[in-house]
Protein backbone atom coordinates (compact mmCIF):
# COMPACT_ATOMS: atom_id res chain seq x y z
CA UNK A 1 0.00 0.00 0.00
CA UNK A 2 1.07 3.44 -0.63
CA UNK A 3 -0.38 6.93 0.63
CA UNK A 4 -1.86 8.45 -2.60
CA UNK A 5 -3.85 12.20 -3.07
CA UNK A 6 -6.82 11.62 -4.72
CA UNK A 7 -9.89 13.70 -5.77
CA UNK A 8 -13.63 12.29 -5.41
CA UNK A 9 -14.78 15.65 -6.58
CA UNK A 10 -13.61 18.54 -8.71
CA UNK A 11 -13.33 22.29 -6.36
CA UNK A 12 -11.35 23.55 -4.11
CA UNK A 13 -7.89 22.37 -2.21
CA UNK A 14 -10.18 21.05 0.52
CA UNK A 15 -10.86 18.21 -2.23
CA UNK A 16 -7.77 17.05 -1.91
CA UNK A 17 -8.08 13.68 0.21
CA UNK A 18 -5.37 11.48 1.81
CA UNK A 19 -5.89 7.58 1.48
CA UNK A 20 -3.76 4.65 0.93
CA UNK A 21 -4.05 2.39 -2.57
CA UNK A 22 -2.17 -1.06 -3.64
CA UNK A 23 0.51 -0.34 -6.06
CA UNK A 24 1.22 -3.67 -7.40
CA UNK A 25 3.17 -4.87 -10.29
CA UNK A 26 4.37 -3.47 -13.52
CA UNK A 27 3.19 -4.89 -16.77
CA UNK A 28 4.81 -4.80 -20.48
CA UNK A 29 6.20 -1.12 -20.64
CA UNK A 30 5.82 0.28 -17.01
CA UNK A 31 7.75 0.78 -13.88
CA UNK A 32 7.01 0.53 -10.18
CA UNK A 33 8.81 3.59 -8.82
CA UNK A 34 9.07 4.27 -5.08
CA UNK A 35 9.17 8.34 -4.59
CA UNK A 36 11.38 10.55 -2.66
CA UNK A 37 10.16 14.14 -3.89
CA UNK A 38 6.68 15.19 -5.74
CA UNK A 39 6.83 18.23 -7.96
CA UNK A 40 3.81 20.87 -7.49
CA UNK A 41 2.72 22.47 -11.00
CA UNK A 42 -0.35 24.97 -11.81
CA UNK A 43 -1.32 21.81 -13.97
CA UNK A 44 -2.33 20.27 -11.23
CA UNK A 45 -4.81 23.52 -9.81
CA UNK A 46 -6.61 23.22 -13.11
CA UNK A 47 -7.46 19.53 -12.50
CA UNK A 48 -8.19 19.61 -9.19
CA UNK A 49 -10.71 22.86 -10.17
CA UNK A 50 -12.05 20.95 -13.09
CA UNK A 51 -11.20 23.71 -15.46
CA UNK A 52 -9.19 20.28 -17.19
CA UNK A 53 -12.00 18.08 -16.37
CA UNK A 54 -10.66 14.40 -15.28
CA UNK A 55 -12.59 11.13 -14.65
CA UNK A 56 -13.23 10.55 -10.86
CA UNK A 57 -12.02 9.72 -8.68
CA UNK A 58 -9.04 10.52 -9.38
CA UNK A 59 -4.98 10.97 -8.32
CA UNK A 60 -3.20 14.20 -8.75
CA UNK A 61 0.61 14.71 -9.68
CA UNK A 62 2.39 15.06 -12.68
CA UNK A 63 5.72 15.08 -11.78
CA UNK A 64 8.55 13.38 -8.97
CA UNK A 65 11.77 11.89 -8.71
CA UNK A 66 12.91 8.48 -6.79
CA UNK A 67 14.20 5.21 -7.08
CA UNK A 68 13.05 2.38 -9.74
CA UNK A 69 11.87 -0.73 -7.56
CA UNK A 70 10.66 -2.83 -10.82
CA UNK A 71 10.34 -3.28 -14.19
CA UNK A 72 7.99 -4.90 -16.75
CA UNK A 73 8.76 -6.70 -20.07
CA UNK A 74 10.17 -4.26 -22.84
CA UNK A 75 11.38 -1.76 -20.57
CA UNK A 76 15.55 -1.16 -21.29
CA UNK A 77 16.69 2.53 -20.45
CA UNK A 78 15.77 1.70 -16.64
CA UNK A 79 16.50 -1.13 -14.17
CA UNK A 80 15.91 -1.25 -10.23
CA UNK A 81 18.09 0.73 -8.13
CA UNK A 82 18.11 3.42 -10.79
CA UNK A 83 17.38 6.77 -9.73
CA UNK A 84 14.51 8.33 -11.97
CA UNK A 85 12.69 11.35 -12.49
CA UNK A 86 9.55 11.88 -15.17
CA UNK A 87 7.18 14.51 -16.00
CA UNK A 88 4.43 12.19 -17.69
CA UNK A 89 0.91 11.44 -18.10
CA UNK A 90 -1.21 9.77 -16.66
CA UNK A 91 -1.54 11.72 -13.41
CA UNK A 92 -0.86 9.98 -9.99
CA UNK A 93 2.15 11.58 -8.58
CA UNK A 94 1.02 12.40 -5.60
CA UNK A 95 2.17 9.46 -4.08
CA UNK A 96 4.55 7.15 -1.86
CA UNK A 97 4.91 4.66 -4.91
CA UNK A 98 3.19 4.09 -8.30
CA UNK A 99 3.35 1.78 -11.59
CA UNK A 100 3.28 3.90 -14.25
CA UNK A 101 4.20 3.92 -18.21
CA UNK A 102 8.15 3.71 -18.21
CA UNK A 103 8.58 5.81 -21.71
CA UNK A 104 8.57 9.29 -20.05
CA UNK A 105 10.67 8.34 -16.82
CA UNK A 106 13.82 9.43 -17.35
CA UNK A 107 17.44 8.15 -15.83
CA UNK A 108 18.13 10.72 -13.24
CA UNK A 109 22.02 11.83 -13.43
CA UNK A 110 23.82 11.72 -9.58
CA UNK A 111 25.01 15.00 -9.87
CA UNK A 112 21.17 16.29 -9.51
CA UNK A 113 19.45 15.60 -6.45
CA UNK A 114 16.07 13.91 -6.29
CA UNK A 115 14.61 17.35 -4.79
CA UNK A 116 16.05 19.00 -7.80
CA UNK A 117 14.89 16.52 -9.99
CA UNK A 118 11.03 16.45 -8.05
CA UNK A 119 11.13 19.97 -8.94
CA UNK A 120 12.72 20.40 -12.86
CA UNK A 121 11.31 18.12 -14.97
CA UNK A 122 8.00 19.64 -16.02
CA UNK A 123 9.25 23.31 -15.54
CA UNK A 124 11.78 22.50 -17.17
CA UNK A 125 11.50 20.29 -19.81
CA UNK A 126 8.94 23.46 -20.92
CA UNK A 127 11.26 25.83 -20.64
CA UNK A 128 12.89 23.30 -23.37
CA UNK A 129 10.57 23.15 -26.09
CA UNK A 130 9.67 26.96 -25.42
CA UNK A 131 12.95 27.75 -26.54
CA UNK A 132 13.95 25.64 -29.02
CA UNK A 133 10.87 23.13 -30.31
CA UNK A 134 7.90 26.17 -30.30
CA UNK A 135 9.55 29.23 -32.12
CA UNK A 136 13.44 28.57 -32.42
CA UNK A 137 15.01 31.60 -30.52
CA UNK A 138 18.70 32.19 -31.42
CA UNK A 139 21.51 34.61 -29.50
CA UNK A 140 20.52 38.43 -29.83
CA UNK A 141 16.34 37.35 -29.73
CA UNK A 142 14.30 39.37 -27.08
CA UNK A 143 11.17 37.08 -25.42
CA UNK A 144 8.81 38.62 -23.41
CA UNK A 145 7.80 35.94 -20.15
CA UNK A 146 5.03 36.61 -17.84
CA UNK A 147 5.12 34.84 -14.05
CA UNK A 148 9.02 35.36 -14.18
CA UNK A 149 9.55 34.57 -10.50
CA UNK A 150 7.78 31.28 -10.60
CA UNK A 151 9.55 27.68 -11.37
CA UNK A 152 9.24 27.81 -14.90
CA UNK A 153 9.62 31.70 -14.89
CA UNK A 154 13.51 31.15 -12.83
CA UNK A 155 14.34 28.39 -15.33
CA UNK A 156 13.27 30.23 -18.32
CA UNK A 157 15.78 33.72 -16.92
CA UNK A 158 18.59 31.57 -16.42
CA UNK A 159 18.07 29.71 -19.70
CA UNK A 160 17.92 32.47 -21.69
CA UNK A 161 20.90 33.81 -20.56
CA UNK A 162 22.83 31.28 -20.78
CA UNK A 163 22.18 31.21 -24.69
CA UNK A 164 22.11 34.79 -25.55
CA UNK A 165 18.50 35.60 -25.37
CA UNK A 166 17.52 38.96 -23.86
CA UNK A 167 14.41 38.22 -21.95
CA UNK A 168 12.18 41.07 -20.25
CA UNK A 169 10.09 39.48 -17.36
CA UNK A 170 7.24 40.54 -15.46
CA UNK A 171 5.83 39.52 -11.95
CA UNK A 172 3.40 40.80 -9.23
CA UNK A 173 6.20 42.24 -6.88
CA UNK A 174 9.30 44.24 -6.70
CA UNK A 175 10.50 41.61 -4.63
CA UNK A 176 9.73 38.85 -7.45
CA UNK A 177 11.08 41.71 -9.98
CA UNK A 178 14.34 41.10 -8.39
CA UNK A 179 14.52 37.71 -8.03
CA UNK A 180 13.98 37.32 -12.08
CA UNK A 181 17.08 39.93 -12.23
CA UNK A 182 18.72 37.95 -10.19
CA UNK A 183 18.74 34.57 -12.51
CA UNK A 184 19.09 36.13 -15.72
CA UNK A 185 16.95 38.44 -16.53
CA UNK A 186 17.62 41.93 -18.90
CA UNK A 187 14.79 43.48 -17.74
CA UNK A 188 11.80 43.20 -15.47
CA UNK A 189 7.98 44.96 -14.81
CA UNK A 190 6.32 44.38 -11.79
CA UNK A 191 2.68 44.52 -13.77
CA UNK A 192 0.70 45.82 -10.44
CA UNK A 193 2.26 49.39 -10.65
CA UNK A 194 3.47 49.57 -14.70
CA UNK A 195 1.71 48.84 -18.14
CA UNK A 196 3.79 46.05 -19.07
CA UNK A 197 3.68 46.43 -23.20
CA UNK A 198 3.86 49.78 -23.02
CA UNK A 199 6.97 49.22 -20.88
CA UNK A 200 7.56 46.41 -23.44
CA UNK A 201 7.51 48.52 -26.48
CA UNK A 202 9.78 51.36 -24.18
CA UNK A 203 12.73 48.51 -23.85
CA UNK A 204 12.81 47.85 -27.70
CA UNK A 205 12.85 51.21 -28.61
CA UNK A 206 9.36 50.49 -30.46
CA UNK A 207 10.05 47.38 -32.24
CA UNK A 208 8.62 44.54 -29.93
CA UNK A 209 9.53 41.44 -28.97
CA UNK A 210 10.49 38.42 -31.26
CA UNK A 211 8.26 36.04 -28.22
CA UNK A 212 5.65 35.84 -25.64
CA UNK A 213 5.79 33.35 -23.41
CA UNK A 214 2.74 33.69 -21.45
CA UNK A 215 1.16 31.03 -18.85
CA UNK A 216 -1.20 33.57 -17.01
CA UNK A 217 -3.69 33.56 -19.28
CA UNK A 218 -6.92 36.20 -19.54
CA UNK A 219 -5.30 38.54 -17.69
CA UNK A 220 -2.32 39.04 -19.77
CA UNK A 221 -3.77 38.12 -23.21
CA UNK A 222 -3.98 41.72 -24.81
CA UNK A 223 -1.10 42.93 -23.50
CA UNK A 224 1.03 40.03 -24.86
CA UNK A 225 -0.36 40.22 -28.30
CA UNK A 226 0.44 44.29 -28.15
CA UNK A 227 4.07 43.72 -27.00
CA UNK A 228 5.16 41.49 -30.54
CA UNK A 229 6.70 42.57 -33.58
CA UNK A 230 5.23 42.05 -36.35
CA UNK A 231 5.16 38.26 -37.45
CA UNK A 232 6.07 37.47 -33.03
CA UNK A 233 4.32 34.96 -31.41
CA UNK A 234 2.53 34.26 -28.18
CA UNK A 235 3.13 31.22 -27.03
CA UNK A 236 0.13 30.76 -24.81
CA UNK A 237 1.44 27.47 -22.43
CA UNK A 238 -1.05 28.05 -19.23
CA UNK A 239 -4.04 29.89 -17.30
CA UNK A 240 -3.03 31.10 -14.19
CA UNK A 241 -5.70 33.84 -14.31
CA UNK A 242 -8.17 31.89 -15.72
CA UNK A 243 -8.59 30.83 -19.35
CA UNK A 244 -8.24 33.17 -22.79
CA UNK A 245 -11.44 33.94 -24.06
CA UNK A 246 -12.89 33.34 -27.00
CA UNK A 247 -11.36 36.36 -29.22
CA UNK A 248 -11.70 37.56 -33.41
CA UNK A 249 -8.25 35.34 -35.54
CA UNK A 250 -9.17 38.62 -37.77
CA UNK A 251 -7.39 40.79 -35.08
CA UNK A 252 -3.70 39.37 -35.44
CA UNK A 253 -3.36 40.77 -39.25
CA UNK A 254 -3.41 44.56 -38.71
CA UNK A 255 -1.60 43.79 -35.28
CA UNK A 256 1.27 42.51 -37.44
CA UNK A 257 0.56 39.01 -38.82
CA UNK A 258 0.96 37.58 -35.19
CA UNK A 259 1.00 33.90 -34.40
CA UNK A 260 -0.06 32.28 -31.44
CA UNK A 261 -0.03 28.72 -30.21
CA UNK A 262 -1.29 27.05 -27.47
CA UNK A 263 1.29 24.20 -26.76
CA UNK A 264 1.59 21.56 -23.77
CA UNK A 265 4.62 19.98 -22.65
CA UNK A 266 2.68 16.06 -22.97
CA UNK A 267 2.64 16.47 -27.08
CA UNK A 268 6.37 17.07 -26.87
CA UNK A 269 7.20 14.61 -24.68
CA UNK A 270 4.48 11.44 -26.08
CA UNK A 271 7.26 10.33 -28.11
CA UNK A 272 9.88 8.26 -25.82
CA UNK A 273 13.37 9.58 -28.01
CA UNK A 274 12.43 13.00 -27.87
CA UNK A 275 11.19 12.88 -23.98
CA UNK A 276 14.76 11.35 -23.35
CA UNK A 277 16.24 13.75 -25.52
CA UNK A 278 14.40 16.78 -24.09
CA UNK A 279 15.36 16.16 -20.35
CA UNK A 280 19.19 15.25 -21.17
CA UNK A 281 19.23 18.71 -22.78
CA UNK A 282 17.43 19.82 -19.10
CA UNK A 283 20.15 17.58 -17.11
CA UNK A 284 23.29 19.14 -19.54
CA UNK A 285 22.67 22.86 -18.35
CA UNK A 286 21.51 21.96 -14.84
CA UNK A 287 24.95 19.53 -14.50
CA UNK A 288 27.04 22.67 -16.56
CA UNK A 289 25.42 25.34 -14.11
CA UNK A 290 23.87 27.19 -16.73
CA UNK A 291 20.51 26.44 -14.68
CA UNK A 292 19.59 26.41 -11.14
CA UNK A 293 16.74 24.78 -9.86
CA UNK A 294 15.28 27.15 -6.68
CA UNK A 295 12.75 25.47 -4.83
CA UNK A 296 11.34 28.11 -2.46
CA UNK A 297 8.51 25.79 -0.58
CA UNK A 298 8.77 22.21 0.74
CA UNK A 299 5.60 20.45 2.22
CA UNK A 300 4.88 17.23 3.44
CA UNK A 301 2.46 15.14 1.03
CA UNK A 302 -0.30 15.32 3.89
CA UNK A 303 -0.36 18.87 3.56
CA UNK A 304 -0.59 19.00 0.13
CA UNK A 305 -3.89 21.43 0.46
CA UNK A 306 -1.68 24.24 1.85
CA UNK A 307 0.41 23.71 -0.89
CA UNK A 308 -2.34 24.22 -3.57
CA UNK A 309 -3.11 27.36 -1.77
CA UNK A 310 -0.40 29.02 -1.24
CA UNK A 311 0.68 28.43 -5.16
CA UNK A 312 -2.93 29.77 -6.04
CA UNK A 313 -2.35 32.30 -4.04
CA UNK A 314 0.77 33.52 -5.74
CA UNK A 315 2.15 33.65 -2.74
CA UNK A 316 5.22 30.99 -4.01
CA UNK A 317 8.56 31.34 -5.58
CA UNK A 318 10.43 29.61 -7.52
CA UNK A 319 9.52 25.49 -7.44
CA UNK A 320 7.40 24.41 -4.88
CA UNK A 321 8.18 20.35 -4.25
CA UNK A 322 6.13 17.47 -1.60
CA UNK A 323 7.97 15.11 0.42
CA UNK A 324 6.96 11.68 0.83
Amino acid sequence: MAKTIIINEHGGAEVLTLTDRAVGEPGPGEIRIRHAAVGLNFIDCYQRSGLYPMQLPAALGMEASGVIEAVGAGVTHLKPGDRAAYAAQPPGAYCEARVMPAAQVCPLPDGISFEEGAAMMLKGMTVEYLFHRTFPLTSGDTVLFHAAAGGVGLIACQWARSEGISLIATAGSEDKCRMALEHGAAHAINYTTEDFAARVREITGGRGVDAVMDSVGASTFEGSLNSLRPLGMLMSFGNASGPVPPFNLGILGPKGSLQITRPTLFTHIADHATCQAMAKHLFDKVLAGDVTIRIGQTFPLEQVQDAHRALEARKTTGSTILTV
